[in-house]
């Protein structure tokens, strides 16, 4: 498939906000991957001076790349954006230790399996027209999220509590 333009904005594809949001924009999808695409800039979360972004961080770009692909396919049909949890990663691999400040950072992540509530991600982080860091995540999107909160014990917070 020929990789579409998206008409929403990264903070409508993803159920939290900035400055944990941290993709600039989606590049393309179509329907079975998504390509998204950030600059590492001073100031950012997890930006360290002098060395930039860790490798490690890839994996929340990945996973955020991820979210963003179901976001999508949920405004796409005129559904509400719901919560994801990251369940797994499996066979991570960096060819480089950091991503340096003003680097342009490229995502894909393309669906490879999918059971009701659950995907699995093939993703790869490119930087300088080579791959940089590589995965595959588990990912889980329950239909009832309060249902899966209250059987850890966590007791959503009301208007009055805050």
């Amino acid at each position: 498939m020929v990789m579409q333009t998206c008409e929403f904005a990264i903070e409508t594809l993803l159920p939290h906000a900035r400055p944990m949001i941290l993709l600039d924009k989606v590049t393309g999808w179509d329907g079975r991957a998504i390509e998204t695409a950030l600059v590492v800039r001073a100031g950012a979360p997890f930006f360290e001076p002098g060395k930039g972004i860790a490798a490690h961080i890839a994996i929340e770009w990945m996973a955020q790349s991820c979210g963003a692909f179901v976001g999508l396919e949920a405004l796409t049909l005129a559904r509400p954006v719901r919560v994801g949890f990251l369940l797994g990663t499996r066979n991570f691999s960096a060819n480089q230790a950091w991503f340096g400040e003003n680097e342009a950072v490229h995502i894909r992540a393309e669906l490879v399996f999918r059971d009701g509530e659950t995907g699995v991600f093939d993703c790869t982080v490119r930087c300088r027209d080579a791959v940089a860091a590589k995965a595959q995540l588990t990912l889980h999107q329950p239909a009832d999220l309060a249902a899966v909160l209250a059987s850890q014990g966590i007791k959503p917070r009301t208007t009055e509590d805050r």
